[in-house]
């Protein structure tokens, strides 16, 4: 797999400044703001709960809008992601908005080595990243290895049903539902949000995984499930011509009969004592 991640790294490495540029991140609005929060955890907040005093770790966290925003919510907060110019544009951030993150530059898969064992209370990982890991029961061993006893997974997700329709109009099934040893390889010059140009590392690889690969990958790793709830809504015009924007949630939903698509979830999990 390490073509695949270095043609990610690369296509991710280009993304982050244009990204932190882009008004969908909303730099600004963090620096101005010391309350502000990013429309993914003012979505989550509802479900995550209290989370003052826990010592998080944000898997796969890009640009650090996430990460920032559950340092506000009270965590001490530690940030991974393989992608050295997204963590540039992390780092700037969490300290034009006045947090303090430790934030760790590895592959996921390596997180236990480079973080510790047993250190966290929460290991969260925000929308869109569990697609860009060939193994998802590789995945739910490094959860459990940085949880300690009684810590717990936090983690929101696009829905593997959403992952296997094409764009066209209208959407149809195209794509894996299940886990394959092959990547989907896709060469697209634009990215999800708003951004000035295109990009030259245009090529990513990307994998599915199953709602019963998660969840039976997670249990297999000692953690017990503790709660699951889809979504019809995610942050993203996933399926352009197709969703309408509620501005109030800052989500994307179907605009005819949302609820024909489960569109995104969230899975909640205990490590076992």
């Amino acid at each position: 797999m390490t073509d695949s991640f270095a043609i990610n790294k690369a296509n991710w490495d280009e993304r982050a400044p244009l990204h932190a540029a882009s008004p969908d991140y909303n730099f600004a609005d963090f620096v101005a703001d010391p309350a502000y929060l990013s429309g993914v955890l003012r979505f989550d907040r509802p479900r995550l709960g209290d989370v003052t005093g826990l010592r998080a770790v944000h898997l796969q966290c890009h640009i650090g809008t996430d990460t920032v925003s559950l340092s506000r919510l009270g965590a001490s907060v530690t940030g991974l992601d393989f992608s050295g110019a997204s963590l540039a544009e992390a780092r700037r951030l969490a300290s034009a908005a006045g947090a303090r993150i430790d934030f760790h530059e590895a592959n996921v898969y390596d997180a236990v080595e480079v973080l510790g064992a047993g250190r966290f209370d929460l290991v969260y990982t925000g929308i869109g990243a569990l697609c860009w890991l060939p193994s998802i029961a590789r995945w739910a061993s490094v959860v459990a290895g940085l949880l300690r006893p009684g810590g717990r997974l936090f983690i929101r997700e696009s829905h593997p049903m959403l992952g296997t329709l094409d764009d066209a109009d209208p959407a149809v099934p195209r794509y894996p539902y299940f886990e394959h040893a092959e990547p989907m390889v896709f060469d697209e010059p634009v990215t999800y949000v708003e951004v000035d140009g295109a990009l030259s590392n245009s090529v990513n690889h990307e994998w599915a995984h199953s709602l019963g690969e998660i969840i039976t990958a997670l249990l297999d790793n000692g953690l017990t499930l503790t709660g699951f709830t889809e979504h019809d809504s995610v942050p993203w015009n996933a399926l352009p011509g197709q969703m309408v924007h509620d501005e109030a949630e800052d989500e994307w939903r179907l605009k005819d009969a949302p609820s024909r698509l489960a569109a995104s979830y969230t899975l909640q999990a205990v490590k076992g004592g």
